[in-house]
């Protein structure tokens, strides 16, 4: 029986953040023994059902609770602390060093005051490796956790948590991992290039999709005169380029194009895109649906006739790495047209999709008005879609391949702790 593995994320479990729930689920159908710990309580109402089917334990560093709960942490985080410094003074006393003197912000404090409460909870649990799910927050935690103890810690890297992290802190942090799993090619070469020698750890690790769930459904042809059904999923947040989507539609209805739009997602700008749609015109095409569960975005995905992912790369270099919505997509069938930004190429191919540059509104509107004028290209980008999806992109085809990294390197493996 392989040794617990300490899964830690930011938030467990997001509604937006299917990917890690995915990843969950096929690590444990893959057979490795989980012990999951989030930072903090994500106070979501929604809730995806799949959350039902997670097996493994699950802690909250802060859980939701008064002031008398929150004295109770910050007690235990002290006494936590305490009893590493007793134990091991001249290891705890460096790392505290480090943290004061090379890590000047206040998260990192945070970070290490719960990293010494969580070391203690791994060592109860008898944990053998410890994952944290993010390159920023979590893997700083995990980081802190190796310091402090010696376990043996990896990370994964996405989108925002790679590219808006300080790079001398993320190389750090991959020198000091066991491995490093990266969700894209292009996550991974952004990696090794800060890397130096320690580019070898890095791992293309790119998340899996539920194919059972997302698949297509037989559907009869349109009656004449429906509108061509475009869908989009993802939270209401700038990098996903919704206004350069609602300028393409704007220029499919000038085109006499007979088109409706539902988007699916919640978050901070819905109030700016509730504008646009109304500057544009766009009240009676456009529909924000708000936030949805897997089983209720599988059946949008049955429902449209195409995907779009109009993703776009922001001043701060924040950008999606691979959207899961466009795995969704392109498991149940759907022709998709998305932009070429980050890992998106690499699964979205020639044969399975349309590319169009970032931010560019008519080559959008241009790719969609084709597939609205061709039914056939339709099915045959559809079909191949999904059969790209199924030949490497499964969730339990991913979990597997991942499953040895957390098993491989278990007896008295692991680098010296080192700042």
């Amino acid at each position: 029986m392989s040794a617990t593995v300490g899964y830690l994320t930011k938030r467990f479990p997001r509604l937006s953040e299917t990917f890690i729930l995915d990843e969950v689920l096929g690590l444990e159908a893959a057979g490795v023994p989980l012990r999951l710990y989030a930072l903090a309580h994500p106070g979501e109402e929604l809730v995806q059902p799949d959350v039902a089917r997670v097996a493994s334990p699950l802690v909250y560093l802060h859980p939701p609770g008064g002031w008398q709960l929150r004295a109770a942490i910050a007690g235990a985080t002290i006494a936590a602390h305490a009893r590493l410094l007793i134990r091991e003074p001249r290891r705890y006393l460096g790392v505290l060093g480090y943290v004061v003197w090379k890590r000047h912000h206040l998260s990192s404090v945070r970070h290490f005051a719960e990293a010494g409460r969580l070391a203690l909870l791994l060592e109860a649990e008898d944990a053998g490796h410890l994952h944290a799910a993010f390159a920023h927050g979590p893997a700083s935690v995990a980081h802190f956790v190796h310091l402090l103890t010696g376990l043996p810690f990896s990370f994964s890297a996405h989108a925002k948590d790679l590219y808006l992290s300080a790079p001398d802190l993320l190389a750090r942090k991959v020198a000091a991992a066991e491995f490093v799993l990266a969700c894209s090619e292009s996550a991974a070469a952004s990696l090794r290039a800060l890397s130096g020698t320690e580019a070898r750890k890095i791992v293309l690790a790119r998340h899996g999709v539920d194919t059972a769930r997302f698949a297509p459904a037989p559907s009869p042809p349109d009656p004449p005169g429906t509108s061509f059904r475009v869908l989009a999923v993802g939270r209401l947040v700038d990098k996903k380029g919704y206004p350069v989507l609602l300028e393409a539609l704007a220029g499919l209805v000038k085109r006499g194009c007979p088109v409706s739009c539902r988007i699916v997602g919640a978050g901070p700008r819905r109030g700016e895109l509730e504008a646009a749609i109304a500057r544009l015109g766009l009240g009676s095409i456009v529909s924000l649906r708000g936030a949805m569960t897997h089983q209720q975005v599988a059946a949008a995905y049955r429902e449209a006739d195409v995907f779009v992912q109009a993703s776009v790369v922001l001043a701060d270099g924040d950008r999606d790495g691979i959207p899961n919505a466009l795995l969704e997509a392109m498991a149940s069938g759907l022709p998709s047209v998305a932009s070429t930004v980050a890992g998106i190429p690499e699964v979205l191919r020639p044969g399975c999709g349309l590319l169009v540059p970032p931010g560019d509104a008519l080559a959008l509107a241009d790719a969609l008005a084709s597939l609205a004028a061709d039914p056939a290209l339709r099915r045959r980008l559809g079909i191949a879609a999904r059969e790209q999806v199924v030949a490497h992109l499964d969730r339990l085809t991913c979990a597997r391949a991942i499953a040895p990294l957390f098993g491989a390197r278990r007896a008295g493996s692991g680098l010296a702790a080192r700042p």
